[in-house]
């Protein structure tokens, strides 16, 4: 019965939160077109509404209303996500909701309510990570808004409409590393294809060199997510565990500060070295990259087609796990064999 009434506490704060947000929401032309308005976030609006129209003639993603209003929530993030795994263990808590499924965080439109439940987390046992999030999906069930919350940059602005409104199109209940790898390919894919429609190759360019410095970074970071894992796996004390644990993020810590040292552009990491490291921290990272390669290897099969990618990737979503994975595997294997054949057809001998 009390875990019954905290469910029906966070449902109320969710419906709560969310509803405030659609309260606030304005049409974004009405707002391009009123004098009194700034004339820095009119240039944003009308580049959102540009992106907008983009993204359902040219990425084939929903032409509905989400994205054609703007809302200042009057704060930096849109919701708050808690995250948490045990102390002897990276594999992050689920917690199951109706439509979604089961998720590997909690979200709250209050920092304070996200850090409260945080600390009951910590009081029995678990590493905790409360994490701010700009945007957040509901899945078409309502016309999401553009918020102030993700308007700081073309990019960051592109990235967010795009990864949102592909949550749209598939949505796998209860498999978050599916559905955040796909939209992920979708922003992705989105934002190489409007920077060349809009005649910025170099800024790609760019876009692609901070993509490259996020991989080596999520590799540091899995590679001693993997030394904790074996750790946690070992036959020996829980004290010896803390020990040995204590001395992975120390040596995760010293190795990023030997890379920024030959690296500069890396000091943009800092801020996340900056909080406590701990397990629920390191399980976070790439979880929405990691069948990333699949997908793009699925894209790529589709001759770049995104109606036909959709298709796809609805058909292998209605699948059990199992076989969705085997079928992503089976993608990656056959784009790589394309591949291999066309550089022979290049250079025979």
């Amino acid at each position: 019965m009390l875990n019954g009434c905290a469910n029906l506490s966070y449902y109320a704060q969710a419906v709560n939160g969310h509803m405030d947000v659609m309260r606030r929401a304005q049409p974004i032309s009405g707002l391009i077109n009123n004098p009194d308005i700034d004339p820095d976030l009119k240039r944003i609006l009308s580049q959102a509404a540009t992106m907008r129209k983009f993204a359902s003639e040219e990425l084939k993603l929903p032409a509905n209303q989400s994205y054609t209003r703007y809302a200042d929530l009057k704060r930096p993030y849109a919701v708050w996500n808690v995250v948490a795994a045990p102390e002897f263990s990276t594999r992050l808590k689920q917690w199951c909701f109706v439509k979604a499924g089961c998720v590997s965080y909690r979200g709250f439109f209050s920092q304070a309510r996200a850090e409260r439940y945080a600390d009951q987390l910590r009081a029995v046992g678990y590493d905790v990570h409360v994490g701010g999030v700009p945007a957040y999906s509901t899945l078409g069930w309502f016309s999401d808004p553009v918020l102030n919350t993700f308007i700081h940059s073309e990019l960051e602005l592109a990235r967010l409409i795009f990864h949102e409104l592909a949550h749209q199109v598939v949505y796998v209940p209860g498999d978050t590393v599916f559905n955040e790898s796909f939209a992920t390919l979708v922003e992705q894919e989105g934002i190489r294809r409007w920077l060349f429609h809009k005649g910025k190759p170099e800024e790609y360019d760019a876009y692609q060199a901070r993509r490259v410095m996020q991989t080596t970074f999520n590799t540091l970071v899995l590679d001693h997510r993997a030394r904790l894992e074996k750790l946690f796996e070992a036959d020996i004390s829980d004290a010896e565990k803390r020990i040995a644990k204590a001395h992975v993020f120390n040596d995760l810590r010293a190795q990023f500060a030997l890379l920024e040292s030959g690296r500069p552009e890396f000091g943009r990491y800092q801020q996340w070295f900056a909080k406590p490291l701990n397990n629920a921290r390191l399980a976070t990272v790439s979880v929405y990259t990691q069948l990333l390669p699949a997908f793009r290897a699925l894209l790529a099969l589709q001759d770049g087609d995104m109606a036909r990618f959709y298709t796809v990737v609805r058909a292998i979503g209605k699948l059990p796990s199992a076989d969705r994975a085997d079928a992503l595997q089976m993608a990656l294997r056959e784009s790589r064999q394309n591949n291999l054949a066309g550089m022979i057809m290049q250079h025979p001998q």
